[in-house]
């Protein structure tokens, strides 16, 4: 098997093993791979306008805002501004700051027309550490994958 099918099939057992409806969920170093091998993988990055532009973004990522800052407010056209942005045979990956807010995007997005939709876990600043800090546990950025300033 090869390494784009047992990442999937993992992703599918941590979804399964959350109770979560979509396809699966992905390590932040899973999904990396999977944009780089996986014809159709689209990452899209869910978090505010604020976090891309000040915390940071990935390369090539598709950003559409699931809250908005300030207030994080739903985003009412969610759905529509992906639709036109990411075509319906992708697999979509949602990514956040820690996986929560693209957790709740996925259970949204499922069962929308796209082909396979999965949550990044971690998301792209990782769980606070024990000073209430992101980014020094896990996370995107943690684990060295590729990102640049906003």
């Amino acid at each position: 098997m090869d390494q784009v099918q047992t990442i999937l099939q993992q992703a599918a057992g941590r979804a399964a093993a959350m109770g979560a409806p979509y396809q699966g969920a992905l390590l932040p170093e899973e999904a990396w791979y999977l944009m780089q091998h996986l014809p159709g993988a689209v990452l899209v990055d869910v978090r505010s306008a604020a976090e891309w532009q000040f915390v940071g973004m990935v390369p090539n990522a598709v950003c559409v805002e699931w809250r908005s800052y300030p207030g994080m407010q739903l985003n009412g056209q969610f759905l529509a501004q992906l639709q036109a942005r990411v075509a319906p045979e992708a697999t979509v990956m949602l990514m956040c700051r820690s996986g929560a807010r693209s957790d709740e995007a996925a259970r949204v997005v499922q069962g929308t027309g796209f082909a396979a939709v999965y949550n990044v876990l971690e998301g792209f600043e990782g769980d606070k550490d024990g000073m209430s800090q992101r980014g020094h546990l896990n996370g995107w950025k943690k684990h060295g994958l590729p990102w640049v300033q906003g």
